[in-house]
């Protein structure tokens, strides 16, 4: 695979989730895996693939946000 698009690997990197507690990490994957899939496609490249990216990246905020509100409060 090539170097990603600066605009590509700008993404990518809110996509890592090693610094999350584990339940979390367990749902960032998922989005991890999928971005990486989808940059490693070699038909996939340009400024619609930055958006998916984007979008992708939007979802997986909001899945992340959603098992944050169910996991048990710290106290």
């Amino acid at each position: 695979m090539a170097t990603p698009h600066p605009s590509v690997s700008g993404i990518l990197r809110y996509f890592e989730y090693s610094h999350l507690p584990p339940v979390l990490r367990g749902v960032s994957s998922r989005f991890h895996a999928l971005a990486w899939a989808l940059v490693e496609e070699e038909f996939l490249e340009g400024p619609e693939l930055t958006v998916a990216l984007r979008k992708l990246l939007e979802s997986k905020d909001a899945a992340v946000r959603a098992a944050l509100d169910k996991m048990p409060e710290e106290g």
